[in-house]
């Protein structure tokens, strides 16, 4: 807590952390709404791409899992890493 006098001479409490909480409710609905209306234009096309995708299979998933595990499945590191380099553009 810090000490502050006025010019009368009196003595008030002060504490830092309201002062500047203060401060910062008071500039917040200022900022909020532009900062609102970037996120949320930010965020459709994400939301929209994520609710249009398929929803994920887990024990699909788990069998494709196990069956690496035991060898059952190939595996080709140098192949996958030729279909994410192709897929991030850096192959045409």
């Amino acid at each position: 807590m810090r000490i502050a006098t006025g010019l009368a001479g009196g003595v008030a409490p002060v504490r830092a952390a309201d002062s500047a909480a203060a401060e910062a409710a008071e500039a917040a609905p200022a900022a909020a709404a532009p900062q609102a209306a970037l996120q949320s234009a930010v965020l459709q096309p994400a939301m929209a791409a994520l609710r249009a995708m398929p929803e994920i299979d887990h024990d699909k998933v788990a069998a494709l899992r196990d069956a690496l595990a035991k060898g059952e499945l190939p595996f080709d590191p140098a192949k996958l890493a030729g279909l994410i380099q192709r897929f991030h553009g850096s192959e045409p």
